[in-house]
């Protein structure tokens, strides 16, 4: 289904490919057209864009200038908290706020009804437009009325992909958003491009997730597609609908990727026309010499489909070889899990089995990813004239946006899917960070959505709770459901798919939807809430750092739903320190504690107190620093805490995976390498150093110290190796750490202790 290249690769007019070490054929081959590597680089269709969005001049050192944003409402209270804490004025570019996280208002009082009210009056004051709860999820509303040819728009959600229509788009933490709301810049090195070779047609059944999940499968454990730009080329593309793309350009985000862009034709075109918005369709295409860093290879006649088992989306078979050898990959997904649940909870998929077959308690198709137009009308075709019984199993349907939803009513596949017993609701993204459908207790899930990490559906493993998703396609999740929920194949059933039309009602929008059309109401006044607070005061990094190691995970990755759990902690993100009591709390529940007795240190010695002063513990750790480092004072040593993770970062944008830690007195992450590009960027903006030490034997452990001498020396200095000591036993036992690569600003914004202080006025 899935092939890889060894190295890079030549795409030839679009329809052939010829790999590193065929130099002859290559050259035989384009005669005068030849082009080196470099410069055959410059025509995809990634370089074009990056190109006309980057302000730096280099185009190996980007500084990227976005045309839009966008955020949901777990997100962009913070966001425009730390903007005006920075002296924000105006939305320079146009800003969208969605309502698609915390939708229900179901738990925590007025929080969330406060924070949809803050967004609100911001979009006002400040000129943005705001999307009321129910009528879209954050990506389905960008692809219908932001998204634009050639194109570029930064997100606060992981999954900002709008690649099929030829926008590139990125997820990141709030931050960069800010920077970008202060008219500041995205900077990163030129990415390298994979191109994504599509050839053939999806077989009858198979759907967008299937062929997702086949490419994430072959590249996410091989970190082929990290921090790089999948850019979806070959004939391939265009045996497939607008919808079909979407559904597998938004899945990109979990190969790791930095972002996506494809080919465009006549289809997308259609797809901008049936939006109102035809003048935004550019036409897209690779050079006629291109030259790609690597090539993934996709059948689309190969694919089957697919299912993603506990916990990660990566962890792919085909539902055929689950059917096939159903007790032996239940029982490795079990001992798999031993390692993603620390052994907490007694986790069981074997009970699962009923008569030679898999049973299914809940099926979910939801969200940016399953909630599409083609998707939901796919699943009615399936569904027609079934009954998805009255036994355990439930199935809800969650189209992406009202205008979706009410496309589905006119064509009556609403009606189909709502007489078989599942249930329709509003456009929400609650079952894909446990926050809605939350299953039972030892329930198994098929969800047509993002994610299948533990705990984002709703477990609480230190209640005891679990429970776990698969994902898979809605075909096949319709096709299961037909079956009573006895696991099926789409391809497996016998059906006609209707192939419905699409008609998009935009009045739905134009009567709800507030646009203030870029301007601003400088005399609108910002309503708060009660749990709306400002991010406290962060101090600079001192010349010396003294770090206690208050966490130490050995995980293979570690998701930033780890570090800051999803679900009923969403209403708690527009108060930083009262969501910082959750941090870690489902993988490090002594975390916290810890954390607030080494802050405890560091507030007396920013009040003027000495450390030795503190306990007997900082006295002797003082007086050993001293034997080496006489001038060591209170003045010039700060002291914080810092978690050791293997791979952290992994998952979504939230920047709260690192400001939870920041509040809490954390200065700094210890890691082998960082999952996501984002992730150490959070840390970097919230002045957080993001250290590396790549060996697996560690010189520290859990509740050490670690000593380092003229850390801010070293930052301005640019140097990567940074003098580290364990502090113990009356010595000081040296080791190195690394800091990695970083831009003049991010230096600049660790020295000043976060972005906050970078742009304080």
């Amino acid at each position: 289904m899935i092939k890889l290249s060894n190295g890079g690769a030549y795409l030839i007019n679009g329809t052939e490919v010829i790999e590193d070490g065929n130099e002859e054929l290559l050259k035989s081959k384009l005669g005068s057209k030849y082009l080196s590597k470099e410069e055959a680089g410059k025509n995809t269709i990634a370089y074009g864009i990056l190109k006309d969005h980057n302000t730096s001049g280099s185009m190996d050192k980007l500084q990227i200038k976005f045309d839009k944003l966008t955020s949901h409402d777990i997100t962009f209270v913070g966001i425009i908290q730390t903007a005006r804490a920075s002296g924000l004025e105006k939305f320079p570019i146009p800003y969208v706020l969605t309502n698609c996280h915390n939708s229900l208002c179901a738990v925590g009082g007025t929080i969330n009804e406060d924070d949809h009210m803050f967004g609100l009056t911001c979009a006002k004051k400040y000129g943005g437009v705001y999307v009321p709860p129910h009528q879209a999820v954050i990506h389905q509303f960008a692809r219908e009325m932001l998204a634009g040819g050639g194109k570029m728009i930064l997100g606060s959600d992981s999954h900002t992909r709008y690649g099929a229509l030829g926008t590139m788009a990125m997820g990141e933490g709030g931050p960069e958003l800010v920077k970008q709301l202060l008219s500041q810049t995205y900077d990163i090195n030129r990415p390298e491009v994979i191109g994504i070779y599509m050839t053939g047609e999806p077989a009858k059944g198979v759907g967008p997730q299937d062929v997702a999940l086949a490419i994430i499968g072959e590249v996410f454990d091989k970190g082929y597609v990290k921090n790089k730009v999948m850019e979806f080329v070959g004939p391939g593309v265009s045996s497939l609908s607008a919808d079909f793309r979407i559904g597998v350009d938004v899945m990109t985000t979990e190969t790791t990727c930095l972002s996506s862009i494809w080919r465009t034709d006549e289809k997308i075109k259609e797809f901008y026309d049936i939006h109102g918005r035809v003048d935004e369709y550019k036409e897209l295409n690779p050079g006629e010499v291109t030259y790609y860093d690597g090539m993934v290879y996709v059948d689309l006649s190969k694919i089957k489909p697919m299912i993603a088992m506990p916990f990660h989306p990566s962890n792919t078979y085909t539902i055929e070889e689950v059917n096939a050898n159903l007790e032996d990959i239940l029982r490795d997904v079990e001992k798999k899990a031993l390692v993603s649940l620390d052994g907490q909870v007694d986790y069981k998929l074997t009970n699962k089995i009923r008569n030679g077959k898999l049973y299914v308690d809940q099926g979910i198709i939801a969200g940016c990813a399953g909630g599409g137009f083609e998707n939901i009308c796919a699943a009615a075709d399936i569904l027609d004239g079934k009954s998805i019984g009255a036994d355990e199993f439930t199935l809800s349907v969650y189209p992406a946006s009202m205008p979706v939803y009410m496309e589905l009513i006119k064509n009556g596949a609403a009606a189909s899917i709502m007489e078989s017993g599942a249930v329709m609701k509003t456009a929400f993204c609650g079952p894909c960070f446990g926050a809605g459908d939350t299953p039972s207790n030892n329930a198994f899930s098929i969800r047509h959505s993002t994610r299948n990490f533990p705990n984002r559906e709703g477990s609480k493993l230190q209640n005891g709770q679990i429970s776990s998703v698969a994902l898979m396609d809605a075909r096949s999740i319709a096709a299961t459901a037909a079956n009573k929920g006895y696991l099926t194949a789409a391809t497996d059933v016998d059906v006609e798919f209707k192939n419905r039309t699409y008609h998009f009602d935009s009045s739905i929008y134009s009567n709800r939807v507030f646009d203030s059309h870029g301007v601003a109401d400088p005399d609108t006044e910002i309503q708060f809430g009660p749990n709306i607070k400002d991010w406290p005061e962060m101090v600079a990094l001192t010349d010396n750092l003294l770090l206690k190691v208050v966490s130490e995970i050995h995980d293979p990755v570690t998701t930033t739903d780890e570090l800051i759990p999803s679900g009923e902690t969403s209403s708690y993100r527009s108060n930083p320190l009262g969501l910082a009591e959750f941090a870690l709390s489902r993988k490090d529940p002594e975390y916290v504690g810890k954390a607030k007795e080494v802050q405890k240190v560091e507030k007396a010695r920013e009040e003027g107190k000495c450390m030795c002063d503190y306990s007997d513990e900082y006295k002797a750790i003082m007086e050993t620093i001293k034997g080496q480092f006489p001038d060591v004072n209170k003045d010039n040593v700060g002291v914080g805490s810092t978690i050791y993770a293997v791979k952290p970062g992994d998952g979504s944008a939230r920047e709260q995976a690192a400001s939870c830690q920041k509040v809490l007195g954390g200065w700094a992450n210890i890691a082998q390498e960082y999952a996501t590009k984002r992730y150490r960027s959070n840390l970097i903006n919230w002045g957080m150093l993001p250290f590396i030490y790549e060996q697996e034997e560690l010189p520290f452990k859990k509740d050490d110290y670690i000593f380092v001498p003229n850390i801010a020396e070293a930052v301005k200095d640019k140097k990567s190796d940074i003098p580290a000591y364990v502090v113990g036993e009356g010595e000081l036992k040296p080791f190195t750490l690394k800091l990695g690569e970083m831009t003049d600003d991010e230096r600049d914004i660790i020295l000043k202790g976060c972005l906050i202080n970078y742009n304080r006025v």
